[in-house]
């Protein structure tokens, strides 16, 4: 059996075994959604490749220890949560939201990208105002889809913690993006606990 056809649970056990393709291709499997994570957390492009690059190497150096008690995407997941984690103690100033640079050329709808754009900057600056304990478990459950079960493991909280730090967060953006699901209304009118444009609700998150 080629790599590329190996489950995620051979290719540890290979790269334990001394396989030296195997971890690469777990690598070239799994980067561009653990990268998501990392940037939709850190919001800056190049801490979110530090911790990325810290995980994989923290990974490459514990897959022996892997007991295969959760998905190996579940268990790579949580060891760049914990990069980022670290990465985000670390700081000694607030982050700041870097501002997108412009590509080449007109889009098709200046004004809806403006827009779009816009939206997604409002929407970034909210979640960077949650506090880090609230701002994780949106990140995974309502962005990256993990249920609550998955995402408590991840962070290594209670299931109800989970819940809690979700529905608090939700409620905080809800307030202050708010005028995304009512354009003319004024943006400190608060709003219900999710369904703004650009933000999933996460209801679905609840009760996995």
């Amino acid at each position: 059996m080629t790599a590329a056809a190996s489950s995620d649970a051979d290719l540890i056990a290979a790269h334990a075994a001394g396989d030296p393709r195997a971890f690469s291709e777990l690598v070239r499997r799994h980067r561009d959604r653990l990268w998501a994570v990392a940037l939709r957390t850190l919001r800056d492009p190049e801490e979110a490749a530090d911790a990325l690059q810290e995980a994989f190497i923290s990974a490459f150096r514990a897959a022996g220890s892997f007991r295969a008690e959760s998905q190996v995407t579940t268990w790579l997941h949580r060891i760049v949560v914990n990069a980022c984690l670290d990465r985000v103690r670390r700081r000694n100033a607030r982050p700041t939201v870097p501002l997108p640079e412009a590509g080449p050329g007109e889009p098709v709808s200046p004004r809806d990208a403006m827009a779009d754009r816009e939206t997604q900057l409002v929407v970034q600056r909210a979640l960077q105002e949650l506090s880090e304990d609230q701002r994780m478990p949106i990140v995974l459950v309502d962005v990256e889809g993990y249920s609550v079960a998955e995402t408590a493991k991840m962070l290594g909280i209670a299931e109800g913690t989970v819940k809690s730090r979700c529905a608090r967060g939700r409620a905080k953006l809800a307030k202050s993006l708010g005028h995304l699901r009512n354009p003319s209304a004024d943006a400190n009118v608060p709003g219900g606990a999710g369904g703004w444009r650009g933000v999933p609700d996460g209801r679905h998150g609840e009760g996995r």
